[in-house]
């Protein structure tokens, strides 16, 4: 087949449009945050894909040079700035595309779609293929990036396994970074095997062919959050118009790429420049996805493309909300002027920044008014009232929340704004990002846990925005009052966002919307901000005590981000759903809740048992068989060791292998922080109380024994639920840590009196006719059955002992067996207590007014005398009738 003829630039048909073409800068595109930058500049990529047509006798699949110039010009008249490539171009095609202004991703082709891993003889063949086809490429100007893959088909996944696939892209990406160091490199990615878990790419792509906005939109927020902190682009989008026709195709494709970019990906590949198409020997005919034709004619899609490039990242809306950035600082002299410089490029249409100055002493108010900022100077109160102060004279209807110490991108309230406006959220949120070259520490800082961090109940609504990321409706902050001012260092953002949602509203985030955040640079700086971290945590515990288990923890119903995560001894598995047969056409990846031991050891308090073991060990000294348990002792180090070191190396990897002294330091340092962290928050949370044998609830005790309370009611009626929120609402008011019963118990309501005992309540209603009810409810104390097993394996050391006659041991085993079953029975007791008062308390004594029952609806014969010590409010009951 000879190639098509294609028309001049001038000839009819083609769109008159001003050449956007500027000439291409030297510096090679990199990666900063969720974006793709060329020099200084942002570059968004606004491309289309590119053949491969019919080969020539020669075999290029690029028809001449001549055809390729016109289209290339075609392109950057109509905004077009990159094109994709399937295969490995001539070198005249890519000096035409930088002569024209384009970026070219190249593919690297190779057999994806047979059993490429069939021998280690056709994966050698396929690597040397791959550098073969970057060396002819490296270092040109023209380059974007190379794609090492593209939709490697889902069976051959899940015959070879996701793991080998993934460590044989990892050879290919090496591969091709030996051979061009600072080209980037991605794999193109399709729905099918989005489970597959690739960090070393560069950035991510994927194929996606989505007729639903709603759907489209849903799924680019799952798809951001798979990628992370890296960039995401759209590999192929597009529309069949030979099915659906040439207008229809030109309406899916400008809101398919509004809603690309809009979700804040970093540029997108329209499918395909035109009609004709070759591949695997034969011209495609059968299907029409071009903006032009085969002929070059311009098909409407191509005026949808070039409206949907004309301003990106998203076209201007009729009215964006004004917004009120606050910057709190006290001291932060170091890093303000850096926070204000980044303000100060924000491109947003409609913004003001007020800086609240919380009694700082350094230079922060000089650094200041070198700026156009609204100043406000106050004397020290802590970060909780500074951002009050900011939100009350905020003029924006929205107030946006950054730290002085970061940095924000530059269209960070572009995607904040149009988070708010894509639905009804009181709150809005956003990543914060490691600051680039901050140094070594900083990065161990980063790969470690406890930085501020977001936590996700779906792609796009939060549980908990990090305060250096943060956006709010004023009016919702007016309505519950803004921030808790108990807490002046941190936790104020926990709790806002809790207080919201108990309100019924509902927190939003948008991936694109992110800033550059300082990590710690010292481990001082980082021992101090765990130990705050800690502090606030115990602070949060006491307002919140229904947000945390036995031991302590927040219990988060979403997802926390965190990097320092790694999955050991069952702490999270990855389960992939195929689908029968491997079937599905959404092949995700599912991680099980993490194992109840492997938590336990995970947490701060497992070093309260290693030295609690250590303390018993010394005992040895009196004791001589004491001494073994330093065997307990290790053992109960190698956990977090373990952990420690398995982070250090993960956090290593990352980095890649032209660096091994800094993988090695970076390793060290990782793990040894990740060792020192859980200790940090321990000291905090012990120093202000919150330590496993807390007391719960008022204080009174009751005797441990299950027990029966029935109530007869005769003037109002409610529904068992409406009564046991009641008794709910009482115990929250009190401080008393409460649970609902799930879907498979056999219980309403549970206390927790502490880490070892607690108390449930379950209720039944008789329904008597007339408004008339018999309630019964039923409590009864649960212990933990483990903590009497660690008991009487105490006694029975104890009992050995005093065989021994050795009567000093045999009293230091006592301490521990005795300590154990009293904390458990006071624990149960304090919870009985507790439940009792706020069953008392949740009754009405003007509903239950002393009366007659009549015959039809009299108290059942067999019913029970209410508990009138336990319940002094019922004592005016009307007496049992027979």
């Amino acid at each position: 087949m000879s190639a098509p003829a294609l028309p001049p630039p001038t000839q009819k048909g083609w769109p008159e449009i001003e050449s956007s073409h500027r000439p291409v800068a030297q510096q090679r595109p990199c990666v900063r945050g969720k974006f793709l930058f060329q020099g200084s500049e942002k570059l968004f990529v606004q491309g289309v894909t590119y053949g491969p047509f019919r080969p020539d006798e020669e075999g290029c699949e690029y028809h001449y040079p001549e055809a390729v110039r016109l289209d290339f010009l075609q392109m950057r008249r109509n905004g077009i700035n990159a094109v994709r490539l399937y295969t490995v171009p001539p070198k005249w095609l890519l000096d035409l595309a930088h002569k024209h202004g384009l970026h070219v991703l190249v593919g690297l082709p190779w057999e994806e779609h047979v059993t490429f891993l069939s021998g280690p003889r056709r994966a050698r063949d396929i690597e040397r293929r791959v550098v073969a086809g970057v060396r002819e490429c490296a270092g040109h100007p023209a380059l974007l990036g190379y794609a090492i893959g593209n939709e490697i088909p889902s069976p051959l996944v899940r015959w070879y396994g996701h793991k080998r696939v993934e460590k044989f892209l990892e050879r290919l990406y090496w591969a091709v970074k030996k051979e061009d160091p600072d080209g980037l490199v991605t794999y193109v990615n399709y729905p099918s095997t989005e489970y597959l878990q690739l960090p070393f790419l560069d950035f991510v792509a994927y194929n996606v062919y989505l007729e639903s906005p709603e759907k489209l939109q849903a799924y680019l927020a799952r798809l951001q959050n798979l990628a992370g902190e890296r960039p995401m682009l759209m590999g192929e989008i597009g529309l069949d118009s030979l099915r659906h026709g040439p207008s229809r195709q030109a309406e899916v494709l400008e809101w398919q790429g509004e809603t690309v970019l809009g979700a804040g990906c970093a540029g997108l590949f329209f499918f395909s420049w035109t009609d004709e198409w070759h591949r695997g020997g034969h011209d495609v005919t059968d299907w029409k996805f071009g903006l032009t034709t085969i002929d070059r004619q311009p098909k409407p899609a191509l005026r949808a493309a070039q409206k949907t490039f004309q301003d990106v990242p998203v076209g201007l809306h009729s009215q964006w909300p004004f917004i009120s950035v606050v910057v709190c600082t006290y001291n932060g002299g170091r890093t303000l002027r850096t926070c204000l410089e980044g303000l100060k490029r924000l491109k947003y249409p409609s913004f003001e920044v007020v800086v609240v100055i919380d009694g700082s002493t350094d230079d922060s108010v000089a650094i200041a008014s070198e700026f156009d900022v609204r100043e406000m100077h106050i004397p020290n109160g802590g970060l909780s009232n500074a951002r009050n102060l900011g939100w009350q004279e905020a003029k924006g209807e929205i107030v946006a929340y950054l730290d002085d110490d970061a940095a924000p991108d530059e269209h960070w309230l572009v995607y904040l704004a149009l988070g708010f406006m894509a639905g009804d959220y009181a709150g809005m949120g956003g990543p914060n990002l490691a600051w680039p070259g901050a140094g070594w520490v900083a990065d161990c800082v980063e790969h470690s846990p406890g930085n501020p961090t977001h936590v996700l109940v779906t792609d796009r609504e939060a549980e908990h925005l990090p305060g250096c990321n943060m956006a709010f409706r004023k009016e919702c902050l007016a309505a519950v009052g803004g921030f808790d001012t108990r807490f002046r260092i941190a936790g104020d953002d926990v709790d806002l966002c809790w207080r919201l949602q108990e309100r019924g509203w509902k927190l939003g985030f948008h991936p694109a919307a992110m800033v550059w955040h300082r990590r710690r640079s010292t481990c001082r700086g980082y021992w101090k901000q765990q130990l705050n971290y800690g502090k606030a945590e115990a602070m949060l515990e006491r307002k919140w005590p229904e947000k945390y288990n036995a031991v302590g923890h927040a219990t988060w119903s979403g997802r926390l981000y965190n990097k320092a995560f790694f999955s050991w001894l069952g702490l999270s598995q990855r389960r992939i759903y195929h689908g029968t047969w491997g079937s599905a056409l959404f092949q995700s990846v599912y991680s099980t809740a993490p194992r109840t031991l492997a938590s336990v050891l995970m947490l701060p308090e497992w070093y309260l048992v290693i030295a609690l073991l250590g303390l018993i060990s010394a005992c040895g000294i009196l004791y001589p068989p004491l001494r073994y348990t330093l065997l307990l002792v290790a053992a109960a180090c190698v956990p977090p060791l373990s952990h420690s070191l398995l982070c250090g190396a993960s956090a290593a990897f990352r980095l890649g292998q032209p660096y091994r002294w800094a993988n090695l330091r970076l390793a060290a340092g990782t793990a040894g922080l990740n060792f020192l962290q859980p200790v940090a928050r321990l000291v905090g949370r012990l120093s202000y109380g919150l330590t496993p044998w807390r007391r719960h609830g008022s204080g009174k005790l009751a005797l441990p024994r299950p027990r029966s309370i029935d109530l007869w009611c005769e003037s109002r009626w409610q529904s068992a639920d409406q009564r046991l929120r009641a008794i709910e609402e009482n115990l929250r008011a009190v401080g008393a840590p409460v649970m609902r019963g799930g879907d498979y118990d056999r219980w309403d309501l549970q206390v927790r009196g502490g880490l070892l005992g607690s108390a449930r309540l379950m209720m039944v209603i008789e329904e008597h006719g007339n408004g008339q009810q018999f309630v019964r409810m039923r409590l009864w104390p649960m212990a933990q059955a483990s903590t009497f097993v660690v008991a009487l394996l105490f006694a029975v050391l104890a009992g050995v002992a005093a065989l021994d006659l050795r009567w000093t041991a045999w009293a230091l085993l006592n301490v521990p067996a005795i300590s154990l079953v009293s904390r458990t029975l006071y624990e149960c007791a304090a919870a009985m207590a507790v439940i009792s008062h706020a069953i008392t308390t949740s009754q009405d004594p003007r509903s239950e007014q002393r009366a007659e029952p009549t015959p039809a609806a009299s108290k059942p014969a067999n019913s029970i005398e209410p508990d009138v010590s336990c319940l002094p409010r019922l004592n005016a009951l009307p007496p049992v009738s027979g």
